[in-house]
């Protein structure tokens, strides 16, 4: 019952900072030092990524007209084809083009961190368990909590109002810095959504590319470690796939209201108050290991 009240409260923190940029990697560390699951450290590793599935669905939940590209009526989409073909005919009555479109870009942006993850995914988790961890998380969490004030602050040109519209070179570029999330404590979110803003696009564009971004991140992310995890020939217990499941749907409630905040605040506000807070956290998160 202890470990179950644990899961609840790291079910909250990861429906809360997976889509804030504020770092989930960050909060993570900091409370598994006062509420630790009384696990094996392979199922906590294991745990700490696939209990981002629950979050990732609420995306899906939230999201779902927005990403999903097939329909069964007919409906009046965007002529791509000039002639009446049968291929015309069958995106006409099947197909949205533009949600196609949108999941080749998310597929393009996708591709730098999917391929750095599986080559370093090794290094990546020694950063995550190595004694340096804390310094590498509130370096980070400082560092960018500084660029979020500064682009914030700076005058620059909104060229990308529509989602729909992003062209493939500013995707392709947003996944590039997506890539700086692999470093623990920079926050996927954080990072995705500074490179975007820095390329030209609005806040809400911005964030709902970072949302759909995750997707393929988070499932690709949580099958690798799945993978890797019973191919080392762990399993896993009864109490251990409670704890899971317990995880992944609190992860997932939690996210629905932590995504409708994040949308709503960033329509009249800025992201500087996100940037305050990390450079707290990141002070905290070191006094913490220097000190205690």
């Amino acid at each position: 019952m202890l470990d179950i009240l644990k899961t609840i409260l790291l079910g909250i923190v990861e429906g809360i900072t997976e889509w804030l940029p504020i770092s989930s990697t960050g909060h993570m560390i900091l409370i598994d030092e006062f509420v630790s699951l009384n696990v094996s450290e392979e199922f906590k590793e294991l745990f700490l990524v696939v209990i981002q599935l629950g979050a990732i669905l609420a995306v899906v939940l939230l999201f779902w007209k927005k990403i999903w590209p097939f329909h069964t009526k007919s409906a009046e989409i965007k002529p791509y084809f000039k002639e009446n073909t049968a291929v015309k005919r069958l995106c006409y009555n099947y197909v949205h083009i533009d949600k196609i479109i949108l999941w080749i870009k998310i597929l393009i942006a996708s591709v730098p961190a999917a391929i750095l993850g599986v080559l370093f995914d090794d290094e990546i988790d020694a950063m995550l368990t190595g004694d340096g961890r804390a310094y590498v998380v509130s370096a980070t969490l400082i560092i960018y909590g500084i660029l979020f004030i500064v682009i914030e602050s700076i005058s620059k040109k909104e060229k990308h109002a529509d989602l729909d519209k992003l062209p493939y070179t500013t995707a392709f570029f947003i996944g590039l810095i997506q890539c700086l999330a692999l470093i623990p404590g920079t926050s996927r979110s954080g990072s995705t959504i500074l490179g975007a803003m820095l390329l030209g696009a609005t806040r809400t564009v911005s964030t709902e590319f970072s949302f759909f971004l995750s997707i393929p991140a988070m499932f690709g992310a949580s099958a690798i470690k799945i993978l890797k995890y019973f191919l080392d020939g762990n399993s896993f217990n009864s109490d251990e796939l409670i704890i899971l499941v317990v995880g992944m749907i609190v992860a997932f409630v939690v996210s629905v209201l932590a995504i409708k905040f994040l949308v709503s605040y960033i329509k009249k506000h800025n992201f500087k108050a996100f940037g305050y807070y990390r450079i707290v956290l990141g002070i905290i998160v070191l006094a913490y290991f220097l000190f205690v």
